[in-house]
C-alpha cells in the first residue's frame, strides 16, 4: 500500500512525536539521509515543540499529538515518548492512518503490544519497533554468521547493559507509572539480542533489587531453551556494566565489544584458528539504519520489516512480562 510520497524515489516525510534526547538523536540521523525529511514535531507543550523545531530546522510544531497525526504532509510517525505513552501515541497515529516506528520498549506489557499490532493489521498499516540494533549492519552480519553455523550450535549468550546512576526518585526511570526500572529501558537490549539469535525462551528466571517505588534497579535474567541453550543477561541503573555481548557455540564464540547494541565490529574465535575481526562499512549512522529500513518497507508496500518482525517484538514483550512477574514489578496498566 503506497502513498503518493512513499513510492520509489520520493522523499519520505517524517513526523516526530516527542522532543526528548532520543528524538533529537533520531532527527539528526534521519536528516543525514538523502531521501528523508523531518517535516513536523509534536509535544504536549507548544513551547517545547517550537523550541525543538527551531533547533532542528523543522517546518511545523504542534502543541498536541492530534495535529501531527492529522497532518497530510506526514508520511510516517516516529514515536519517541516514554514507553508508558507508546500505546496511546502509536495508537493515535495508526487510527489516523499513519505508519508508525515506535521506540522500545515497544509498550509497557505484551497486552498493549498485541493491541497495537492488531490495530496495524486491521488497518493494513506499517508498524515497527525502533529496535535499531537489529538494523545495524554489524549485527546483521553477526546473525548471518551464526545462522550459517560459524560457531556451531549456540550454547550460551551473555549480554549486559548498566548505567551508573544514581537517578533521583522523581526521575522517569524510578516512576512505575512511566514504566520505570532497568528492565524495560535497558534490559530490552540484552533480551532482544538473545532472542534475535535463539527466539523466544521456553523458561524465564529473574532476580532483582527493587527501589522503594517498586521498580527494578538491578536485574539478572537466566533464560532457557529446550535446545539446552541458556542466556545470562543483566541490566542496571545503579552500576555501569561493560555493555558487551558474547555468543558461545559448540564450534567457537563471537565477542561484541562495548556498545554491543550499536557495534562497529565483532570478533570470531574458533579453536586452532587466528581471531577474526569483522567490520561492515556504512555511510549511515546510528538510527539512520532503522529509518532507512522503514522507508524501504514503505516504498515496497510492506506492513512490517523482516529485520524487526512484529512477532519478534511480541515475543520480547512476553519475556519482559515474565521477568517482571518473577521479580514483583507491576505497573498501573497491568491487569
Amino acid at each position: 500500500m503506497h502513498s503518493e510520497h512513499t513510492t520509489p524515489g520520493r522523499t519520505v516525510r517524517w513526523g516526530v512525536l516527542a522532543t526528548g534526547g532520543i528524538a533529537s538523536r533520531f532527527v539528526t540521523d534521519v536528516q543525514g539521509l538523502p531521501d528523508a525529511e523531518v517535516v513536523a514535531v509534536a509535544s504536549r507543550s507548544e513551547t517545547t515543540a517550537k523550541e525543538f523545531a527551531g533547533k532542528h530546522g523543522i517546518a511545523r510544531a504542534y502543541g498536541g499529538w492530534g495535529g501531527l497525526v492529522a497532518d497530510d504532509e506526514v508520511d510516517v510517525v516516529y514515536v519517541a515518548t516514554p514507553h508508558s505513552a507508546h500505546r496511546v501515541a502509536a495508537g493515535m497515529a495508526l487510527t489516523a492512518g499513519k505508519p508508525v516506528l515506535c521506540e522500545k520498549a515497544f509498550t509497557l506489557n505484551a497486552r498493549e503490544a498485541g493491541e497495537l499490532v492488531s490495530l496495524a493489521r486491521e488497518r493494513g498499516l506499517f508498524l515497527m519497533e525502533a529496535m535499531w540494533m537489529y538494523c545495524n549492519p554489524v549485527i546483521r552480519r553477526l546473525t548471518e554468521l551464526v545462522r550459517d553455523g560459524a560457531i556451531g550450535e549456540i550454547r550460551t549468550v551473555q549480554a549486559d547493559f548498566g548505567l551508573q546512576g544514581p537517578f533521583a526518585p522523581e526521575h522517569r526511570l524510578r516512576d512505575p507509572a512511566l514504566g520505570g526500572g532497568a528492565l524495560l529501558d535497558l534490559g530490552v537490549y540484552p533480551v532482544s539480542f538473545a532472542q534475535l539469535l535463539l527466539g523466544e525462551p521456553d523458561r524465564v528466571h529473574a532476580e532483582a533489587l527493587l527501589s522503594p517505588e517498586g521498580v527494578d534497579l538491578n536485574t539478572g535474567l537466566l533464560l532457557g531453551w529446550n535446545s539446552g541453550a541458556t542466556a545470562l543477561l543483566t541490566c542496571s541503573v545503579t552500576a555501569e556494566t561493560p555493555r558487551t555481548a558474547t555468543v558461545t557455540g559448540t564450534a567457537g564464540r563471537i565477542e561484541v565489544p562495548a556498545g554491543f547494541f550499536e557495534p562497529d565490529r565483532f570478533f570470531l574465535h574458533r579453536p586452532g584458528k587466528e581471531r577474526e575481526e569483522f567490520t561492515v562499512g556504512s555511510e549511515l549512522s546510528g538510527m539512520g539504519h532503522e529509518a532507512a529500513e522503514v522507508m524501504r518497507c514503505l516504498r515496497a508496500g510492506e506492513t512490517q520489516s523482516p529485520l524487526v518482525p512484529l512477532e519478534g517484538t511480541l515475543a520480547v514483550m512476553r519475556t519482559l512480562d515474565a521477568a517482571r512477574e518473577r521479580i514483583g514489578v507491576r505497573y498501573p496498566v497491568d491487569l
